[in-house]
C-alpha cells in the first residue's frame, strides 16, 4: 500500500507535464480505465487513470468506495457519468451482487455524475439534504440533466447514519460546510478505513469550493474531526491521491492555518486581493505542494486559488 505525506520534497514531474499539456484538452474519457485496489477482504477502492484528466492529472475522477458480499453491494461515489459503464464493469469484477446502496461524498460531477448508471440498476441513492438541493439545480451535459441522479434519502447534521452489513458497519459521518456545503465522510468501521472525501487534497493545494457552500471555518473543523475519528492505523482514503493516516494532515492542516494568517495581517494592512496574490504567501510551501503551482481555471494556479479563497472568507465574502 502506498501511503504519502502532504508536504513532501519533490513535485510529480511527470503529472505536472501531463497536467498542462492537459489543460487545453480537459477530459479524456475515452482513455479512463477504471483500476481497483483492496484495502480488506470485501471492502475496494476504485480509481480512473493518471494523467488524461486535466482536473486530476493523478486520477481521473473521483475515487469509489465498493462493499462487497452476500447481503449486496454498498458503493461510495460514481464517478462520471460517461464512464459509467467502465465502473459497472469494474464493480461486476469484484461481486455480481445486486448493489443496494450508493451514498455521496460531496456534490462535485466527478463524484456524482454516475449516479443515474446504478439508481437504473435499483440502487438507493443517499446524501446530505444540500447535496441533494445543488444536484437538482444543475443542468447540461454529462448526466447533470438526468432526474434519477438525485438521491432518494437525505439527511442533515447530527449523529452518524449507520448500515450494518456484509460483517460491516458503515457510518455515514455528516461533515460541516467544507469542501462544499454537503460533504459526508464514510467509515468503515471493521476495516479501520474512513473515505473522507475531498477536503483534503493530495495535488494542489486545498479547493473549497465556497460557490457550492463550502467555508474555511468548516475544512480546518473537517480536519479536526478526521484527526479525531481516525485511530492510530486508520487508513484514510481521499476523493483523490494517496491514502494516508491522520498524523499526515497535520501539516496539512498547519500549512493552513499559516497560509491564512499571512493572508490576515496583510488585510490588516489594508492590502487589496492583487497585493496579497503578490506577496506570494504560499512560496514556504509552494516547492512542496504537487501540482500547487499548476494551473486551476480562471483563478490562475492553484495557489492563486487557495489564496482567492482564503482572502475572501476572511473578508467576509
Amino acid at each position: 500500500m502506498i501511503r504519502a505525506t502532504y508536504l513532501f520534497g519533490a513535485v510529480f514531474a511527470a503529472a505536472a507535464f501531463s497536467s498542462i499539456a492537459l489543460a487545453q484538452g480537459g477530459i479524456q474519457y475515452d482513455k479512463i480505465e477504471i483500476k481497483t485496489d483492496r484495502l480488506a477482504p470485501n471492502l475496494y477502492m476504485l480509481s480512473g487513470s493518471e494523467n488524461v484528466d486535466a482536473n486530476h492529472p493523478d486520477g481521473a475522477g473521483g475515487r469509489i468506495g465498493v462493499l462487497a458480499g452476500p447481503d449486496g453491494i454498498f458503493m461510495v461515489d460514481s464517478q462520471y457519468a460517461q464512464v459509467g459503464e467502465k465502473v459497472l464493469a469494474a464493480v461486476r469484477r469484484i461481486d455480481s451482487g445486486p448493489i443496494r446502496f450508493l451514498v455521496n461524498t460531496h456534490v462535485h460531477g466527478d463524484h456524482t455524475a454516475g449516479n443515474a448508471t446504478f439508481a437504473r440498476l435499483g440502487a438507493v441513492l443517499l446524501a446530505r439534504e444540500e447535496l441533494r438541493e445543488g444536484l437538482a439545480r444543475q443542468s447540461g451535459a454529462g448526466g447533470a440533466a438526468d432526474p434519477a441522479r438525485l438521491p432518494m434519502v437525505t439527511y442533515g447534521m447530527g449523529e452518524p447514519v449507520r448500515f450494518r452489513m456484509n460483517g460491516e458497519t458503515v457510518e455515514l459521518i455528516p461533515v460541516k460546510a467544507a469542501h462544499t456545503g454537503g460533504d459526508t465522510m464514510v467509515r468503515f468501521v471493521n476495516a479501520d478505513a474512513i473515505m473522507i472525501g475531498d477536503f483534503y487534497r493530495n495535488f494542489g493545494y486545498p479547493f473549497i469550493d465556497t460557490n457550492n457552500g463550502g467555508s474555511l471555518k468548516g475544512a480546518l473543523e473537517a480536519l479536526e474531526l478526521t484527526m479525531k475519528t481516525a485511530g492510530p492505523k486508520t487508513r484514510l482514503v481521499p476523493g483523490h491521491g494517496t491514502y494516508i493516516n491522520k498524523t499526515d494532515i497535520v501539516p496539512y492542516r498547519d500549512m493552513i492555518l499559516d497560509v491564512q494568517g499571512r493572508v490576515q495581517q496583510l488585510i490588516a494592512q489594508g492590502r487589496t486581493l492583487q497585493e496579497v496574490l503578490g506577496a506570494k504567501v504560499t512560496a514556504p510551501y509552494d516547492a512542496k505542494v504537487p501540482g500547487g503551482l499548476l494551473p486551476a481555471g480562471a483563478a490562475g494556479t492553484s495557489a492563486d486559488r487557495f489564496v482567492t479563497m482564503v482572502y475572501a472568507q476572511l473578508k467576509g465574502q
